[in-house]
């Protein structure tokens, strides 16, 4: 359940407080007069046995008296009765309840998560829907709903504001009031027993009276669910999160180099990362966030020009701007000549603009106007330290009057100090300019914007297809996994993992198994060369830290005598591990190779999660990694690479080749794809991988697994390409075509065939004539979360992206799943075939098997063709009143 009902609770008409109260300082006498005073139109009822009278209202002994059926209940009872009060709600029609008593799930009462349950088992059956327990309230100023004990209201505004802990809403009120800032919705989510995250961010994503979501985050309940919506809510509009915890234990004390690197912080680093949240990391950080959302328009682009009364100051934010990786703004020729004159002879003559300490108000004016018309400034952040010769409330006013006359400006501002400063900055607040009180922090902020904004067009980026087409032997990989644990292991071996990894096309030196040392020394005359020797032991993970490896042998002799110091060794430290043998492998020696790692450990939460860095003995030490999210494609994985250190020295420096990329991303996409499928694997160690300019090969290698009920994909945060809907379709003519699912690598593919599209075509599907196909809206439709959209396209077998496309069809459903919208089309030079007839009737079963109910779409009146096909397969057919060009079909399937 997502969002159904949610209207109830944020677009009541009517309201009930069970519970309310006028005795002094007590939560439901607050929770009253906040109710009463926030200035709703619709009706407000109380309940409490104890009185007839409240504040001058009638109370009702118990809901049953109550005139109406209220849309939401505000419930502030003790905890032992709420399951029958939210039955009797439900019974009565009642859709959406706020529970802010405590004493459930959170409390150390073993029953309190039981009565949780109770009030759960208690709404099911009604779609009642529930915020809480233990939980502050809601607030949503736009209607005049104030249904919490928060100290002061909010006024109306277009930021929403979601959070689980209580004392940040009344902190972030008290911090929007001075400022000046308004909000469209504040929940306090508690315990989270129904309504969490995941619903909030699909309901508000949707909801035109909020411009942008802020959330303070405590821990996630549902993770599939969660990105799933965060990835939709943040294509259309910022979000940005604070998650608190940073510093908590880990995902648990794990035995691999990856479980020991993959803290828990840095997996929620990778989920905001991959759904396009920006992450800041501190309240303060998401109060300036706010202000700069709120006030500053969109951006066009992220080079900030700097304009300041003190040099030093200028300085500092520019310094502050390059280590946030922004990019300080190039002023024109014609803009320092525009500057030179307005400004004394002694300005800085670059960026930062430094315009004396003497300035007036009207020197700023005129900068700025000069700034403004530089197409190579996209924003201007303006600074004024307080002096004795110039007045800072005259250049707010001045700032204040400029960004009146000229359109588009965009301005951050810092009047820096607490007296004198404080005056102006109030003028700025007062006039809706986002205003910091240090020039580093607007930085920040103006970085925020930015970086929302990069991390979107990361993730529309269009991902190159894979160098090379791999087929994994599922069947051998499942049948060393079986056999492992059928045999009670929780380890692989080290050549069966690499026979594991082999099944998946990934090189790797294979090891040879001894379980003696005279086999050992036997298979070394065998290998000739210089050779590698492991100790093989369950109970030895990490073999090298232990003295389990001996390296560069040459020849039997050596590898006799350092296989007898190995044991003797090992019977020292651990007497107690069982030794069952020895594998003995080539040296591979490649000077210029890199030693790198790639892991993976399923996460309690989030489920599997990849890791990419520095590799060798010492990776704890130099802690260089990376962290995503399985599936990958060429894209995320290259982007994996790219935020380690070592990155630096892949691309080649100085006289030393670039590693081979492509082959890393490949590995990354192989050992994602080994994950997806196969959830028994609980931990993974490629460590080293030896990366060159040409290939790579893993040298090592550790797989963890373990027995699960959850079978692929459901063990996945996110839902992986669905290859079972592949198939090839035979033409009248002799020609097969392939039907499959959509994928982020079309979208080439795709924006050709729009341009072989006819216009009326084009008009008949899209209802308006397009002159070219832009990436951005091809890559909306390549880039599809398969967990609630589905496009089918039919091509050509080959390279996604790289071969042609005839049709598609897709349906886009509803956060709750209930119903989805169609859309279709067939190139007209392959019309006559039947294709449309298949592309509908795949798409009809894909929804039927995905448990959606309605399927509709609308039709131009004039799009005959599409009218008849809809009425063969059983749609009905209406017209649009308000549009009597339109027909609306609809299926229930």
């Amino acid at each position: 359940m997502t969002i159904r009902n949610l209207e109830a609770l944020f677009q009541p008409d009517s309201i009930v407080l069970i519970g309310a109260s006028e005795e002094p300082e007590s939560i439901g006498a607050v929770l009253t007069q906040n109710l009463l005073n926030a200035g709703f139109d619709g009706h407000i009822m109380l309940v409490n046995p104890k009185h007839k009278n409240i504040f001058g209202m009638v109370c009702y002994a118990d809901v049953n008296d109550l005139p109406q059926t209220p849309d939401l209940a505000i419930i502030a009872t003790p905890p032992k009765i709420i399951p029958s009060l939210v039955n009797t709600l439900g019974q009565m029609g009642t859709r959406g309840a706020v529970v802010i008593t405590a004493g459930f799930a959170e409390a150390t009462d073993p029953q309190g998560k039981q009565r949780q349950q109770q009030i759960l088992d208690a709404a099911k059956p009604y779609l009642l829907r529930l915020i809480g327990p233990n939980c502050l309230g809601i607030l949503v100023p736009g209607i005049g709903v104030n249904a919490s004990f928060s100290h002061i209201n909010a006024i109306p505004g277009k930021l929403a504001f979601v959070t689980q802990s209580g004392a940040i809403v009344t902190s972030m009120l008290d911090w929007a009031h001075r400022q000046g800032v308004g909000f469209s919705h504040i929940v306090s989510l508690g315990d989270m027993s129904d309504v969490d995250f995941g619903d909030m961010l699909d309901y508000l994503a949707n909801d035109s009276q909020t411009s942008a979501i802020l959330l303070y985050i405590e821990a996630i309940s549902d993770a599939r669910k969660f990105i799933s919506a965060a990835r939709a809510a943040a294509g259309m509009k910022p979000v940005i999160v604070v998650k608190s915890g940073r510093y908590a234990e880990g995902i648990r004390a794990a035995a691999s180099h990856t479980g020991a690197l993959a803290g828990s912080d840095a997996v929620y680093d990778a989920v905001f990362r991959r759904t396009g949240i920006l992450r800041v990391y501190s309240i303060e950080e998401l109060f300036d966030a706010a202000e700069t959302l709120a006030t500053l328009p969109r951006l066009r682009g992220q080079r900030l020009a700097i304009l300041t009364n003190g040099g030093g100051f200028g300085v500092l934010a520019a310094d502050s701007l390059a280590e946030q990786g922004g990019t300080l703004a190039e002023l024109s020729e014609e803009t320092l000549a525009g500057l030179d004159k307005v400004l004394p002879s002694t300005w800085s003559h670059g960026n930062p603009v430094d315009i004396i300490g003497d300035a007036p108000g009207s020197r700023y004016a005129d900068a700025l106007q000069v700034l403004e018309k530089d197409k190579g400034v996209d924003a201007i952040l303006v600074i004024n330290c307080p002096t004795a010769v110039a007045s800072g409330s005259d250049a707010a006013l001045a700032v204040i009057d400029s960004l009146g006359k000229i359109k588009n400006l965009h301005v951050l501002t810092s009047w820096v100090g607490n007296g004198s400063a404080s005056k102006a900055r109030s003028l700025l607040v007062t006039n809706h300019i986002p205003t910091y009180p240090t020039p580093a922090r607007a930085v920040t902020a103006f970085m925020h914007v930015v970086n929302y904004r990069r991390g979107l067009e990361i993730l529309m980026q269009t991902p190159p297809s894979i160098p090379e087409q791999f087929t994994a032997d599922i069947d051998t990989a499942r049948g060393l996994v079986e056999a492992a644990l059928d045999e009670q292991r929780s380890w692989l071996t080290e050549p069966e993992s690499k026979v594991l990894l082999q099944a998946y096309g990934i090189p790797v030196v294979l090891a040879k198994t001894a379980k003696t040392i005279a086999e050992a020394a036997t298979i070394a005359g065998e290998l000739g060369g210089p050779v590698a020797l492991k100790i093989l032991s369950p109970d030895i993970i990490h073999k090298s830290t232990v003295g389990g490896v001996a390296l560069d042998l040459q020849g039997a002799t050596a590898v006799t005598l350092a296989a007898n110091e190995m044991l003797v060794h090992l019977s020292q430290v651990l007497p107690e591990a069982n030794i069952e043998g020895f594998s003995v492998q080539p040296m591979v020696k490649r000077s210029k190779a890199y030693e790198l790692i790639i892991g993976m450990v399923s996460d309690a939460q989030f489920g599997p999660i990849l890791l990419f860095g520095q590799g060798g003995t010492a990776v704890e030490v130099i802690n260089d990694k990376a962290l995503g999210l399985p599936p990958l494609n060429m894209r995320l994985a290259r982007e994996l690479i790219a935020r380690t250190r070592i990155h630096r020295l892949l691309v080649g420096y100085r006289d030393t080749p670039a590693a081979s990329i492509d082959a890393i991303a490949l590995t990354l996409i192989k050992v994602a794809q080994m994950v997806v499928d196969l959830p028994e694997i609980m931990e993974l160690d490629i460590n080293p991988l030896l990366a060159d300019q040409h290939e790579v090969m893993a040298l090592d290698a550790r797989i963890r697994v373990e027995k699960t009920d959850k079978l692929a994909p459901a063990h996945l945060a996110i839902k992986p390409y669905p290859k079972e809907l592949e198939e090839s379709i035979p033409l009248s003519d002799g020609r097969t075509l392939f039907l499959r699912p959509i994928v982020p690598e079309d979208e080439p593919a795709l924006r050709a065939a729009f341009t072989k599209l006819t216009p009326d075509e084009i008009h008949l599907r899209f209802f308006v004539s397009m002159k070219n196909s832009r990436h951005m809206m091809a890559a909306r439709l390549t880039q599809l979360d398969y967990d609630r959209d589905m496009a089918l396209i039919l091509t050509d077998r080959g390279i996604p992206g790289k071969t042609d496309v005839y049709g598609v069809v897709r349906i886009v459903a509803d956060p709750d799943r209930e119903k989805a919208e169609y859309a279709v089309i067939v190139r007209h030079d392959m019309t006559g075939m039947g294709l449309g007839m298949v592309l509908m009737q795949r798409i009809i079963d894909y929804a039927r098997h995905s448990g959606i109910k309605e399927i509709h779409g609308d039709v131009l009146r004039e799009n005959k063709a599409m009218l008849k096909l809809c009425k063969v397969l059983g749609f009905s057919q209406s017209f649009v009143p308000e549009d009597m060009s339109i027909i609306k079909v609809r299926l229930v399937v």
